[in-house]
């Protein structure tokens, strides 16, 4: 993706080019997977702050309550719910991160939305990648899936993502999708799937999905070593867990083997020669040397 909007900019236009990535706390952040890995890349790449939405104008605080803190000097400090932007250079590509996080809106999506895609265009944003998770039948000892999606034929092109099939209640993000895509943003979407069983925070095996997948669309490698750690001890302590319940380990063997059965054509030369490539990538830095 960053080649493709690298080579759609206009010298002297200003701002570098930008692909907007964006998650938000709430039914779209299964195991707060989406919004770690939106940290997790702010602090990889640096990311500074450069707008925020106004929080009055879509939160009811009663549903989405702020928060209590004490900063650095110790004081208390109150953190409202908010939607905040983060920029960064994506190294080598000529080609910007803005870095959308925040929690879902209460009410007035139409209008947070507009507000949003302006403050998109005012970044030279050229290109969305919406980022969520959500609760689904999988377990948790096989690699958590993470769907790449998009409208735009192009990018399904480019990026060899599908066209969601979805129909049924959406959130933030499906809004977002939508209006991104009638106002000419090309835009994919990375879901996550989290096990139903063991939804709560955090959720490292799902972040380390997504952001295998963001690695894919952006086409830059990270440092996921640590996070790939954390991900093996989360699933160890839900191995520890399931096995003192009878019901839960026999519910778990059941979905490994709906899994496996449903996988197994995939198990293709292609599939395999892509999950090299795939490695490779990761062990050259991204170099195609």
């Amino acid at each position: 993706m960053p080649e493709l909007i690298a080579a759609e900019a206009h010298p002297g236009s200003g701002r570098r080019p930008t692909i907007m990535v964006v998650a938000f706390e709430g039914w779209n952040d299964a195991g707060d997977a989406a919004s770690d890995a939106l940290r997790f890349l702010a602090k990889t790449f640096e990311a500074k702050q450069v707008g925020q939405l106004s929080e009055d104008d879509y939160y009811d605080y009663q549903f989405s309550r702020p928060s209590v803190r004490r900063n650095a000097a110790g004081k208390r400090t109150i953190r409202w719910p908010s939607t905040r932007m983060y920029r960064a250079p994506l190294a080598e590509t000529g080609v910007d991160l803005l870095l959308v996080r925040g929690t879902e809106p209460t009410y007035r999506w139409q209008a947070f939305t507009a507000e949003l895609l302006t403050q998109a265009e005012l970044q030279n944003v050229k290109a969305v990648v919406l980022v969520g998770a959500l609760l689904a039948d999988v377990p948790h000892t096989r690699p958590l899936p993470a769907s790449l999606s998009s409208e735009d034929e192009s990018l399904r092109g480019v990026l060899g993502a599908d066209r969601t099939t979805y129909e049924g209640p959406t959130g933030i993000l499906g809004v977002l999708a939508e209006t991104a895509d009638s106002a000419g943003l090309p835009t994919a979407s990375i879901w996550a799937a989290v096990p139903h069983y063991v939804g709560q925070s955090p959720s490292p095996k799902a972040t380390l999905a997504l952001l295998r997948q963001v690695e894919e669309v952006l086409h830059t490698p990270f440092e996921l070593t640590a996070l790939t750690e954390e991900a093996e001890a989360w699933q160890r302590g839900v191995n520890e867990l399931a096995s003192e319940d009878p019901e839960v380990a026999a519910y778990v063997q059941q979905l490994e083997q709906a899994q496996d059965a449903t996988e197994l054509p995939e198990a293709s030369g292609e599939s395999i020669a892509r999950e090299f490539e795939r490695y490779l990538k990761r062990r050259d830095g991204g170099n195609d040397s």
